[in-house]
C-alpha cells in the first residue's frame, strides 16, 4: 500500500560543511563506476530565453548501487541575473522521495570531484606539476579535488586579471601543502605542467595545444556549448579523448565539435567514457608519452552520488528539515 513520504530538505548552508573533497571524489568515482557498469545517465537538456537572457539546465542519473537517482535542474540569467540550483534525490529501488538539496553550495565540490576523478583514471601517476587556468569557484573545486588525487609539488595558476589569480594563490597555498603560484600567461602555466586544468567562461581556446608536453593530461570544464570551444582543434587532435557521456559530444561538447569541424578527427576519436575507464571496461592511460583529455560537461552521475553521500551525512547528524509528498495514488484525482 502506498503511503505518504517525507523528504529532507537541505539549504545551502546546511550541505557546505558536510563533506571533505577526498569524500566527494570517492561518492563521484563509485557513481562512474557504476555508469560503465550501465547505470542509466542522460546528458543535460538547456532551454534558451533571449528576453530575458537566460538559461534553464536539467539532467538525470539514476544509480543502482547507491540507491539512488535524481537530477540536477538550474536557471540562470534571465532578469535576477543570478543562478538557482535544485536537486531532487529519490530512493532508486521504492521511488520515494529522499531529498531535496539546494545545490548551490555543494557545485564546485561535485563537479570537481569528478574532474579529480577523470585525472585520476587518465593522468600519470608520478604527475608533480598542475596548471590551472581558471580562478573563479569552479577552479576552486577542481584543485581541492584534483590534490587529493596526486602528490603535486607545484600549481602555477593564470587567469586574465591579475588580481584574481594572485588572490586565488594565496588562497589555494593556505589550504593545500603544494606551492601554488600565480603566473602571467597560460603559456608559463603549462610549461612543464604535467596535469593541466581548464575552469573558465572562456568562449575560445585558452592555450595553445601545440605547448602540451608529451605525457600531459587535460581535464576541461567551462563551457559547454557547441559554438563554444575552451580548447583549440590541437589538443584534441593529440590526446586520447574521454567525456563524461558519449552522447554528449556532438551536442554541446564545443572543443570536440570543433575539432570535428576542422576535419582533424572524427567522431571515432572518442576513447571511451569516463565510467568505462573506471569500470575497467576500457583502458585509462596506456603510455608516459600519450596526451590525455577528460571532456567535463557535467552530469548528474557525480550531482546524484554527491547528493546523496550529503544526505546520508546530513540524516545522521540531524539536520534539515522533513517536507511531505503524497504520493501520486492519493493525490492525483483531478478532483
Amino acid at each position: 500500500m502506498t503511503t505518504d513520504a517525507t523528504a529532507l530538505f537541505l539549504q545551502s548552508d546546511e550541505v557546505a560543511d558536510l563533506a571533505e573533497p577526498t569524500e566527494y571524489v570517492d561518492a563521484v568515482r563509485e557513481g562512474y563506476r557504476q555508469r560503465g557498469e550501465g547505470a542509466p545517465a542522460t546528458p543535460r537538456t538547456t532551454l534558451f530565453s533571449d528576453e530575458p537572457a537566460g538559461m534553464l539546465t536539467g539532467y538525470l542519473a539514476i544509480l543502482p548501487d547507491t540507491g539512488a537517482m535524481g537530477g540536477y535542474t538550474y536557471a540562470a540569467g534571465f532578469s535576477g541575473q543570478d543562478a538557482h540550483f535544485t536537486l531532487p534525490i529519490f530512493d532508486s529501488d521504492s521511488g520515494d522521495p529522499l531529498a531535496v538539496l539546494d545545490g548551490a553550495s555543494m557545485n564546485p565540490h561535485k563537479t570537481g570531484a569528478a574532474g579529480a576523478v577523470g585525472v585520476d583514471a587518465l593522468a600519470r601517476r608520478d604527475a608533480s606539476d598542475l596548471a590551472v587556468i581558471g580562478s573563479g569557484a569552479q577552479a576552486r573545486g577542481q584543485v581541492r579535488a584534483t590534490a587529493t588525487v596526486r602528490d603535486f609539488d607545484r600549481i602555477e595558476v593564470y587567469s586574465p586579471t591579475a588580481s584574481s589569480r594572485e588572490s586565488f594563490a594565496a588562497e589555494m597555498n593556505d589550504a593545500l601543502d603544494p606551492t601554488v603560484a600565480a603566473v602571467a600567461s597560460p603559456s608559463a602555466a603549462i610549461e612543464g605542467s604535467d596535469v593541466v586544468i581548464t575552469a573558465t567562461s572562456a568562449s575560445e581556446p585558452v592555450f595553445d595545444g601545440d605547448l602540451l608536453e608529451p605525457g600531459t593530461h587535460v581535464t576541461a570544464m567551462g563551457q559547454y556549448h557547441p559554438e563554444k570551444n575552451e580548447l583549440d582543434a590541437t589538443t584534441i587532435e593529440r590526446a586520447t579523448y574521454v567525456p563524461d557521456l558519449r552522447e554528449r559530444v556532438t551536442q554541446d561538447a564545443g572543443s570536440f565539435i570543433n575539432a570535428l569541424d576542422a576535419g582533424v578527427i572524427d567522431e571515432d576519436h572518442v576513447h571511451a567514457e569516463l565510467g568505462d575507464i573506471v569500470a575497467g571496461n576500457a583502458p585509462g592511460r596506456q603510455s608516459p608519452e600519450e596526451i590525455t583529455v577528460f571532456d567535463s560537461g557535467g552530469t548528474a552521475i557525480e550531482t546524484v552520488a554527491a547528493g546523496h553521500m550529503l544526505y546520508e551525512r546530513a540524516k545522521a547528524e540531524g539536520r534539515g528539515e522533513e517536507i511531505d509528498f503524497a504520493p501520486a495514488s492519493k493525490a492525483l484525482t483531478g478532483r
